[in-house]
């Protein structure tokens, strides 16, 4: 069996955001990811978002009897599997990508930081 994450690699970046756990990433979690993400590069550099929220979740409204067909339409989710980028960002310093703020912490999930093979060469010779 091949391990979780093989062949999915970072494809526009060159620092990036994997996921190491399944879980659910909500439309919201997303956007605040997005949100904070940017506004802790300055728009100094790219950000790419690898997933997108196209699975609707349906909930009934509380104290509503059993029956009477489907909830209505809550919100959308991601899911997400061990070893999928999440987000992917390029065009800032790796000591600031490592930052531990420069990431978002909206998806409560467990996560890994991953830098392309020789990204740290390319920023040095860029300097």
């Amino acid at each position: 069996m091949a391990r979780p994450g093989a062949g999915r690699p970072l494809s526009f970046g060159e620092y990036g955001l994997k996921v190491m756990e399944c879980g659910y990433i909500t439309d919201r979690q997303i956007e605040a990811s997005r949100i904070a993400m940017t506004r802790f590069i300055k728009r100094g550099g790219k950000i790419w978002l690898r997933l997108f929220p196209d699975k609707p979740i349906t909930k009934k409204p509380a104290e509503v009897r059993m029956g009477s067909g489907k909830g209505a339409l809550d919100h959308w989710v991601a899911v997400v599997r061990p070893g999928k980028i999440l987000f992917e960002m390029e065009g800032v310093s790796p000591e600031m990508a490592q930052e531990p703020c420069a990431w978002p912490r909206q998806a409560a999930l467990r996560n890994k930081f991953v830098m392309r093979p020789g990204a740290e060469k390319v920023v040095a010779a860029a300097k």
